[in-house]
Order: C-alpha cells, then structure tokens, then sequence
C-alpha cells in the first residue's frame, strides 16, 4: 500500500534498514541507543529493524559499553562475512582483481600485467574473467555469494538499456565496447551476480571520498595520474562523483598530439607517457624494455638522486615543466569548480608523491583566481595503488545498502538501480 507521498511499506523498510546499516557500518560499533539519533529513527523502529538484521545474518554483537547507570549496552557492527565483491582495476599497466568482505578487508587478489598498454578487448575481457576465478578460489568462496563486482575502467561509461555498460574509451581504441555483456558471455559467475562498471577516476574519487583523504567534504576533485591523467567532480549537486576528462582540456593551440588524435591537450605533457616521452626526446636515458612504472623510477632517481650526485638537469627540467602544466590545468578545475579539496592519486601521482606535489601546488595557485585558490588545499590521496578496486568494490557495496541489505536481483536483466542512488547518499559522518 502507498502512502501520500507515493512510498509503500517496503520502501519504508527498506529505507530504515539502509539507515542503520549505513551508521553501523560508517561510525560503528553503536547501541541499539545511539543509533536512534544518528538514524532519526524511534527507538522501536531501532528495535524492529535491528531484531531484522540480526536474522538476516547482516549485523552482530560487538562486545558492550556500560552505561550511566544501568545494565551495559550491548555494541553492534556489520558481521563482515555476510557479504563479499570483487573490486577490478583495468588499469594502464595491469588489470588488477580483489575481492573483499563486506567491510572492505581485502581476502585475495589477482594481477594480470599488461604488455605495451595493450588494451585489445578479447585480452582484457580474459583478465578480468581468470581474475574473478582466480581471487574466489583463493578464497574458497563460491561465486553467487558475491554482491557484485565493480570495474573501474579508462573513458566514458555509458549505460544502455538491454546492453549494460558500454565503454567509449578513445585513448585505448575502444569505440562502443559493450563491456558487460562480453562479460556475461562464459562468465564464471552466475546471472545472479551484477557487473557495476564505471569510470576508473570516478571509482578512485568515490573511494576517497567514503574512505580516504575526502571523508567529510562536500566540494572535492579526486585527480588520477597515471599514464593520462583524468578527474573525478563531486560537488552538492554531483554527489555520487562524476568523471571529467581533464586530460583532454586543451592546454597548448597546435601543441603535442595527445594519444587521443587532438593537439594540445593536458594530458599530452602531464601523463606519465608523455612525460617519459618528454624525457626521451630530450636526450635522457629512458630505460628500454621495462614498464612505464619502472621508467619513471629511473626517471626520479635521476631527477632527484639520493646518492648526494647532482641531479640530471634534463629529467629534473621536465619534471618542473610536468608540474607547472598540472598546476595550470589544476588552475582551471579551481575556477570553474572552487572545490574545498583537490586529492592527487593514480600510480604517477602517489610515485611523484610529497617530492613533486609542492611544485603542482604552487603552481595551481598561481593560475588560479585568488578567491577560490585561498579556499583550497590540494594533497596526496591516502588509499594508495589499490584505490581505484577499492573504488569499484564500493559500487556493488552501495548497491546493497540501497536494497537495504538485500542480495541482488536474480533476474539478470533487472540490474539494481539503487546503487547510484546509494552513492549520492554516502556522506560517512
């Protein structure tokens, strides 16, 4: 039966079991006390719903506190094994595959290297299928107890009715890809078992923003470099985070060709490729037949030697030059966005780290009206290498949260529509 306002009992009920668990799950252990005003729920609600999870197997004791004289409160948590997914990065370098508990305590892990940033479908779709296989035997977990499995991967995600996720990722040469349902086809897992695939900045600054460096801002840019370089928005009007393909801003008119086709872009003097490409064309002694990781190592090691040797000038040049575009494309993000927070993470930016971060600050700040560069403070992401899974992990999470706790729908071509809901509503406290 509905009410006025169009709700339905069960959607009250649903409703109130995401409530309490999110509070649990946020700023647990409570009572079944606390929650009341962290909720806004009445205590018999409290109960209610509380007596619900415990049968459900979702929610148990966790030791007890006393209290201002009466008998100890009894603490409550979310019961980790009650829930599991698969986070999966498709990265520039490997494709990485986790599966976690429900509190995101990571239980296995799988890594699939990629030769040359090669991105042809058919491999990548085998990497993510052997590394789900891989991860639940590890784990001796059988696959339909899964929640879901979320994919973080470069481009634009768009979801089409009847066809799921389909990727347009044109720095890779993926036109239209649809992702999801190459998956479905001879997937290890059951039709029961969603796919939340999303962009992998955007997966990157969700996690953040629930568990890392953004925790308790609401106007925050979550910037990935790595090979490229792109962003994740979240403001009060985007709260459940939106890529933006920073990378392809135009910074120089009939500059470098970025791996895009167009001239000019940030992304042709701020990634990691061009940045070692930079290097190369200077005359600096890029190591030959190693990984973009293992170049920019070198890269640094030159730039900034530990050994008391003075610096390679050109390595050293470049880098500054690096700092200065990223700061300047930062400087654009600042006035179109003023966010409270801008948060540098990927694998270029967490190696960069505290030695180059100084330099892109400065930079920004410069370029940047002076209002909105007074209110902002620009850090390291602090979830390092494994954000963007853990990013991918939390889509199947906030689908459950929205489904208050519910396993998914059976019926594979009902994926749930509340995980983006969910994420819109994520704000840990």
């Amino acid at each position: 039966m509905a009410g006025r306002n169009g709700r339905t009992v069960r959607d009250l009920r649903r409703a109130n079991r995401t409530a309490v668990l999110q509070r649990l799950y946020f700023d647990g252990p409570l009572s079944r006390f606390e929650l009341g005003p962290a909720t806004g729920l009445s205590s018999g609600s409290v109960s209610n719903v509380v007596a619900d999870l415990v049968a459900d197997g979702l929610v148990e004791e966790a030791g007890s506190v006393d209290s201002d004289g009466g008998r100890p409160r009894t603490l409550l948590r979310v019961a980790p094994a009650s829930g599991h997914m698969i986070g999966v990065d498709v990265g520039e370098t490997r494709v990485r595959v986790e599966l976690f508990d429900l509190t995101l305590t990571e239980l296995a892990r799988a890594e699939r290297p990629l030769e040359q940033q090669r991105y042809e479908v058919e491999v990548i779709v085998d990497h993510i299928r052997s590394g789900i296989d891989e991860v639940l035997a590890a784990a001796g977990l059988a696959p339909e107890r899964l929640l879901g499995v979320g994919i973080g991967v470069p481009g634009i995600v768009e979801h089409i009715p009847d066809r799921g996720a389909v990727v347009h990722g044109q720095t890779i040469g993926w036109d239209g890809i649809p992702l999801e349902s190459l998956l479905r086809t001879g997937s290890p897992l059951p039709g029961s078992v969603p796919y939340f695939i999303d962009n992998g900045a955007r997966t990157l600054g969700q996690a953040e923003m629930w568990f890392g460096a953004g925790r308790g801002a609401r106007n925050a840019l979550v910037v990935l470099f790595g090979s490229g370089v792109g962003a994740c928005l979240v403001t009060p009007e985007v709260e459940h985070g939106r890529a933006v393909e920073w990378g392809h801003l135009t910074v120089r008119v009939r500059g470098r060709r970025c791996r895009c086709g167009a001239l000019g872009c940030l992304e042709a003097y701020a990634g990691a490729e061009s940045l070692l490409a930079r290097w190369r064309e200077e005359g600096g002694p890029v190591p030959g037949g190693v990984d973009e990781e293992t170049a920019l190592t070198a890269m640094l090691a030159a730039a900034y030697p530990a050994d008391g040797t003075p610096p390679d000038p050109v390595a050293l040049a470049v880098l500054e030059e690096t700092a200065e575009y990223l700061g300047a494309g930062l400087s654009d993000l600042i006035n179109l966005f003023q966010p409270e927070r801008i948060l540098m993470g990927g694998w270029a930016g967490l190696q960069l780290g505290s030695r180059f971060l100084p330099a892109v600050r400065r930079h920004a700040l410069s370029y940047a009206l002076r209002h909105p560069a007074e209110k902002v403070t620009i850090e390291l992401g602090r979830l390092g290498p494994d954000a963007v899974t853990v990013g991918a992990a939390i889509l199947p999470l906030a689908g459950f949260f929205g489904r208050g706790g519910r396993r998914p729908d059976p019926d594979p071509q009902s994926p749930p529509p509340a995980w983006r809901t969910a994420l819109e509503d994520r704000a840990p406290r």
